[in-house]
């Protein structure tokens, strides 16, 4: 991709918009990002773009026609609808996004890893794996890390590993990872995508460049993800925790095991995990798969698995107090995400729930709700939404917050020793926050300083 004296028009101006302009301005090209607010940033990061040459129309969009642009590259949170990507496509104006952008100026293989949930756990696990073996690794994408901002300070001989949204994959055309990785695929962003095809057409893009050599890994206990390894032009390794495969990574007698070639191999038993539930451990059998595939030892597998604690505002453990434990699970976003959380614990939970919805209904979380939780706390946009559900499941111990603080609050004066508080809002935190890491940083900092937080 040859950027040099090109004029590009970046839609969106969050992290990975400011760091798709940074990249494309030292290529030679003349940039221009946009964006329909005018984002407020530390650290003059938009002075600094301005030095380097980068043009800014902020507040709303330039206009888009024939010869105004040779390129417009859309941040993944930039739905394709908006006014500029639309008038780029009927003006014959190539678009794309920051995933394929990376992938043009990638020298190293790509364990690529999307599904509808544990893809930030899976991607940590895979670079932890990668990077205790020995082997200089790169750990980006929607995890955090815009790729752009990394790809060339490695080489061929190390390792990219990137999470990858169903909103990143929208704009990628020749984005060819050496192992791609659906875990699951569940309804989310049915606001954005319009419905279940049109989310599935999107994930599916992971591998749809994949030719023989390369490795597709599904999962074989969920439905709609099996089904595509019958599309795959590369190799399709399955993952299954419910049954023993031919060729494959399963479990048998509590242990997790490898089968590839014929030949089945232990790799460790799943009670040695750190992370827990059943969803977890299906998360470490993806990660096993795909890098056995890339040449990683039994050895240093079962070293990584033992010792991973999984990653912040996923089931992360943040304190105990008067013998209930507090848990942060933020980035539970969706109603499946939620269900596995609830799934993960034996003990009585007040589950702490509400947000933005993304199109989702509540029907089946309400079910485990009634069967795992003892008080619901509700909150957010779609508060009334969760209680309804619950309601119509003979649900009744339901309390309101106004806010999120008293929402905490409302959980932590109902939970008994031996309870769970459990935050997993089964909704996307816009309503009320910039992201699920600001809120799940304002819940751990509610827990640990409780006593305050009552007394004010």
């Amino acid at each position: 991709m040859e950027l040099k004296s090109k004029k590009v028009l970046v839609v969106g101006a969050g992290k990975s918009g400011l760091a798709v302009a940074h990249f494309i301005v030292k290529k030679g090209a003349v940039a221009v990002l946009a964006d329909a607010n005018n984002p407020a940033y530390p650290d003059d990061q938009l002075a600094e773009l301005v030095a380097e040459g980068v043009e800014l129309s902020l507040g709303g969009y330039p206009d888009v026609k024939k010869g105004s642009f040779d390129l417009v590259v859309m941040s993944p949170g930039v739905p394709l609808t908006v006014e500029p990507a639309r008038a780029a496509l009927d003006n014959g104006i190539p678009v794309t996004g920051e995933l394929e952008l990376a992938y043009h100026f990638t020298e190293s293989p790509i364990v690529a890893i999307t599904g509808t949930n544990g893809k930030t756990t899976t991607t940590a696990l895979i670079g932890a794996i990668f990077q205790d073996a020995g082997i200089s690794t790169l750990v980006g994408g929607n995890i955090g890390l815009p790729l752009v901002a990394e790809v060339e300070k490695y080489c061929s001989n190390d390792v990219i590993v990137a999470e990858v949204s169903s909103f990143q994959l929208e704009t990628a055309s020749s984005f060819k990872p050496k192992v791609g990785v659906i875990l699951n695929i569940t309804p989310d962003h049915l606001d954005r995508h319009g419905n279940m095809d049109n989310y599935i057409a999107a994930k599916s893009r992971i591998y749809a460049n994949q030719e023989p050599g390369d490795y597709i890994v599904l999962n074989y206990d969920d439905p709609l993800t099996a089904e595509l390894g019958a599309k795959s032009r590369g190799e399709t390794i399955y993952f299954s925790r419910r049954k023993e495969l031919e060729n494959g990574v399963f479990v048998v007698e509590g242990k997790i095991v490898v089968k590839l070639g014929g030949k089945a191999e232990v790799i460790c038993g799943i009670d040695d995990l750190s992370i827990p539930g059943a969803h977890n451990l299906e998360n470490a059998l993806a990660a096993v798969a795909a890098t056995k595939v890339m040449g990683i030892n039994n050895r240093s597998l079962a070293a990584t698995l033992k010792n991973f604690k999984g990653v912040a505002h996923r089931l992360e453990f943040v304190a105990e107090i008067n013998g209930v434990r507090y848990i942060n699970d933020s980035k539970g976003t969706n109603p499946d995400a939620s269900i596995k959380a609830l799934e993960a614990y034996d003990e009585p939970i007040v589950l702490i729930a509400g947000g933005k919805n993304k199109g989702s209904d509540f029907s089946e979380l309400a079910e485990k709700i009634k069967e795992k939780v003892r008080v619901l706390v509700v909150l957010g946009q779609s508060a009334e939404l969760i209680a309804e559900a619950a309601r119509a499941r003979r649900f009744e111990n339901i309390l309101a917050a106004a806010n999120f603080k008293e929402a905490v609050m409302l959980a932590s004066q109902a939970a008994r020793p031996g309870n769970i508080v459990l935050l997993s809002p089964a909704c996307a935190s816009w309503d009320m926050f910039k992201n699920f890491e600001e809120r799940g940083e304002l819940f751990r900092d509610i827990v640990l300083n409780i006593k305050s937080y009552r007394e004010n």
